[in-house]
């Protein structure tokens, strides 16, 4: 029946219900009458971790989602800086998104205005504005289309004059569970989030299909006799708790990431007269959404993956209060004194905020039991640093950086969580007595953490608009 509604929904061009009306179509009302099989795990505890999900629901949608929101907003978390032209290291694969204009080409030098070269002092309010305007419209010289997974790289000449004087800021160190040289290194640049929103962009089939079946086939721990991409939620329980949260921390992310495509997703490219839209218009699609968590059409497992956002959630926001002390002493410097200054209290207004939380994730009860332990976390670590390189595997652009920030803010997670370094913080009472470098974060880990967990309070948010539509 769902499969039917969905092909007269996409037929009609009703695939978007976002009034939350459903059209006077046969059999539609009928198909969504039982729309809580969706939600059916999104009730009660949380496997492996201490709360409910109506705890996180009234907690992340009442409090932290909009103060999380206003946060990203600001300079310090928008500009993001990566290496989306690093080759996969694993295979050798040419496909890409399959709309025009799902990635970037790199301009010519003399598409360059001068401010993104390092003469910021040199380009007037006029040229930039301009260049600003050019880059959202196609152009023979440069593909810039605004189309789908068009990736934006204008950067504001004043913003990129500040870049060199920030990181001066920033410090690293070795326990990482990302290979940083895919953020760090020589060909990285700096992405304004802002004008790159993660959303649907056209990036599917064999190639979108091998990066999550390398993900969960290759790089998740699996019990034996698994033959599916994915681990079946019944035999979950028959390994132990560090797999398991391996898993659902990943599946957790896929889960967001699904959520995020089909609440932005391309409702249509023309306006109501039926001539072209640049922006295109976006919104939920209902039948999208459906189609990725109804137990009908995931063998049932569709709620489950669902529940795994909620364990994420729990565990990233563990490491962010975990880090707290550290964070706090943080300047979020970028070179303008009021808002370093507004966005400092908003950290701290937050980390308040998730203190209070009642039911953090336990984090000691992992990784106990001597060497086998170790062992154990080296290869947690290992088979999470893999991840993070196939990211560079990623047919388009925008996925690819949206892949990239939220693999980082994870790792950055793990890392809080797992490496030990902030264990420090709660053996010292004074911070102030413990040196930054012994629980440094650099920028892009900061900036990527709280990205990250800013797409999982979103997801969530979201899942309440999407119950609304479904009934």
């Amino acid at each position: 029946m769902c499969n039917l509604v969905t092909l007269l929904l996409l037929v009609l061009g009703l695939t978007s219900l976002s009034d939350g009306v459903f059209p006077s179509i046969p059999g539609v009302q009928q198909a969504f009458d039982d729309h809580d099989q969706c939600f059916c795990k999104l009730q009660g505890g949380i496997d492996d971790c201490l709360c409910n999900v109506d705890t996180v629901d009234t907690f992340n949608n009442n409090q932290l989602y909009p103060r999380l929101n206003s946060l990203l907003s600001h300079d310090y978390f928008k500009f993001y800086k990566v290496d989306l032209g690093r080759e996969c290291p694993f295979w050798s694969d040419d496909s890409k998104c399959a709309i025009r204009y799902c990635h970037v080409e790199t301009c010519g030098e003399s598409d360059i205005p001068p401010g993104l070269k390092g003469g910021a002092e040199n380009v007037s309010k006029k040229n930039r504005v301009s260049y600003t305007e050019e880059a959202q419209n196609f152009h023979e010289g440069c593909d810039t289309d605004t189309e789908l997974g068009y990736l934006n790289t204008t950067i504001s000449a004043a913003a990129h004059a500040h870049f060199l004087e920030w990181e001066h800021f920033d410090d690293s160190n070795s326990e990482n569970f990302c290979d940083e040289s895919g953020y760090l290194g020589s060909n990285a640049a700096y992405v304004d989030l802002s004008l790159n929103p993660e959303r649907y962009t056209g990036y599917k089939g064999d190639s979108a299909h091998r990066i999550w079946h390398s993900i969960y086939r290759e790089n998740c721990f699996r019990p034996k006799a698994t033959f599916k991409a994915y681990i079946e939620s019944a035999k979950l329980q028959g390994m132990c708790l560090e797999k398991r949260s391996f898993y659902r921390a990943i599946s957790g992310l896929h889960s967001s990431i699904n959520i995020h495509l089909s609440s932005r997703y391309l409702l249509s490219d023309k306006s109501s007269l039926g001539l072209p839209s640049p922006g295109g218009t976006w919104g939920p699609n209902l039948a999208e959404f459906y189609r990725r968590f109804s137990p009908e059409h995931t063998e049932g497992e569709g709620p489950n993956w669902l529940q795994n956002l909620y364990f994420l959630y729990i565990l990233e926001m563990r490491a962010i209060a975990k880090a707290s002390p550290y964070l706090l002493r943080e300047s979020y410097f970028t070179g303008k004194s009021e808002e370093d200054k507004m966005v400092s209290e908003a950290v701290r207004d937050i980390l308040k905020v998730i203190k209070g939380f009642p039911h953090h994730f336990n984090e000691s009860t992992m990784f106990n039991g001597g060497k086998q332990a170790i062992k154990l976390k080296n290869e947690f670590r290992q088979h999470f640093r893999n991840i993070s390189r196939i990211m560079d595997c990623v047919g388009c652009e925008k996925c690819k950086l949206w892949g990239k920030l939220q693999i980082q803010g994870l790792g950055t997670a793990l890392k809080i969580l797992f490496s030990g370094r902030f264990d420090l913080v709660l053996k010292n009472m004074d911070i102030t007595k413990v040196s930054r470098n012994e629980f440094q974060l650099h920028r892009m880990e900061i900036v990527a953490l709280f990205n990250a967990f800013g797409r999982l309070s979103t997801s969530i948010f979201e899942l309440e608009n999407f119950r609304k539509l479904m009934r």
